[in-house]
């Protein structure tokens, strides 16, 4: 299933990112804690070059605690990267934040300058109440609705700290099939850019199988189905998901366990690991190798298919003679 969504003025935020990125000291790129791979725009790392980071892991209150902390750890292998995580309850935490960026350019803050720090995040990933909070006042428009925040604005924070806020950015290709899906379960694009059924089917499937307790208890089932139509049909049955007959609402059921999920009502859930995101990209590699390596073979194939036996004799005959007359040409 490929991500449809790549509007024209994402495309005009993420050219307005590169260019005012010059301008700034340290970058600051907020995360889905529970999507801390599928929510990093590979686009910005790409111009980021040596720029100071700061990865915040937002909703870290949704997220499995104990994969967070290895998604900290293994972000901050990356050179010049720092995390922190924070959530919309935690006002308090969120404000560590002020401190993180002085850290981080401690040598800029000695020098009684204004730090300036540009704040980027995918839609929907909390960035904007997370700029309310650090202002302590209401700037930034937020929703539940992805895409709130329309054009680039820079907000002075009152700590000697001024910060350039930007527009939620996708990216125009997501290369990680698996990634689409999670972007989608999280809650990171518009319901009307992907079917309900197939994200349903894809976060049932992941979750009986990472939080096999959760989803059995959660959905009163005396046994666990082991696949996710199972899984769902049975689900659908506990909460009236049925239409006339007795018949499975699937994408009912599919809506409900997605809303259950991004509402945090299933609990603290984290949809990637460090470990499955490298396998994927192992998988990734090999089949981009293999694709490539099919598309030579095809063009080969029909380079030969148009010889018979008789013309490829009289092909090699003369690459044969074209060769010998350029060494004898070479000789002179």
């Amino acid at each position: 299933m490929a991500l449809h969504w790549f509007p024209g003025h994402m495309h005009k935020a993420l050219k307005e990112i590169k260019e005012s990125l010059s301008q700034v000291d340290i970058l600051i790129e907020v995360l889905d804690a529970r999507i801390p791979f599928s929510s990093e725009n590979p686009e910005i790392a790409k111009i980021r070059g040596d720029k100071p980071c700061i990865k915040i892991l937002n909703k870290f209150d949704l997220a499995d605690p104990d994969l967070t902390a290895q998604w900290q750890t293994h972000l901050e292998a990356q050179r010049g990267v720092k995390t922190i995580t924070t959530s919309s309850d935690n006002p308090a935490g969120s404000k560590q934040i002020i401190s993180l960026i002085r850290s981080v350019c401690a040598q800029k803050d000695a020098q009684v300058k204004s730090i300036n720090a540009m704040i980027t995040g995918i839609p929907n990933v909390g960035k904007s109440t997370l700029i309310n909070i650090l202002a302590e006042r209401t700037i930034a428009k937020t929703g539940n609705e992805p895409a709130v925040t329309k054009g680039q604005q820079r907000i002075n924070l009152g700590s000697g700290i001024v910060l350039y806020d930007t527009p939620g950015v996708l990216w125009p290709k997501v290369e990680n099939p698996h990634s689409i899906y999670r972007l989608a379960a999280s809650g990171a694009v518009k319901n009307t850019a992907m079917e309900y059924d197939d994200v349903g089917f894809f976060a049932a499937d992941y979750l009986i199988k990472a939080y096999p307790q959760v989803m059995q208890e959660r959905y009163k089932l005396d046994m666990l189905p082991d696949t996710e139509l199972a899984f769902l049909e049975a689900a659908a049955k506990k909460r009236g998901a049925l239409m006339a007959g007795g018949r499975v609402n699937l994408h009912k059921i599919c809506e409900i366990l997605l809303k259950e999920l991004q509402s945090g009502k299933l609990g603290r859930i984290t949809l990637e690991t460090p470990q499955m995101i490298a396998q994927e990209n192992i998988e990734i590699a090999e089949a981009a190798a293999k694709k490539q390596a099919d598309k030579e073979k095809r063009k080969q194939k029909f380079k030969d298919g148009s010889l018979t036996p008789e013309k490829r004799d009289r092909k090699e005959k003369r690459n044969e003679k074209r060769e010998a007359q350029s060494q004898r040409m070479k000789k002179r």
